[in-house]
């Protein structure tokens, strides 16, 4: 009976020691195939952003700015384009008013 039990055990071992190459590939695979992810590429609180290319394919967003003379001197002479913020309306409606309202006393 004690014979049955380690030829169990042992086999059991055996499984593991099997698995644990295979998951590590899997692994491997998932991480190699997985690409890098996209971030937001809008953001900021500024109506007008510039898009700029890098040499391989990056490129960056930066909202900064207040209008489209000011991100066109920027981008001169680079491989930029300015483009408005799509995100900017919702930015203005989730700040509220740019004034408050004096409260009334009754």
């Amino acid at each position: 009976m004690g014979f049955v039990f380690f030829d169990a055990m042992a086999s059991f071992r055996k499984e593991i020691l099997m698995r644990i190459p295979a998951l590590a590939i899997w692994a491997t695979i998932a991480v190699v195939a997985a690409g890098p992810a996209q971030a937001q590429t809008y953001g900021g609180t500024a109506p007008i952003c510039l898009q700029r290319w890098y040499w391989g394919g990056g490129e960056t967003f930066y909202c900064g700015y207040s209008s489209m003379a000011q991100c066109h001197a920027t981008a001169s002479g680079l491989s930029a384009t300015c483009v408005t913020n799509p995100y900017f309306a919702n930015a203005q409606a989730l700040r509220g008013p740019a004034y408050r309202q004096p409260r009334r006393a009754y």
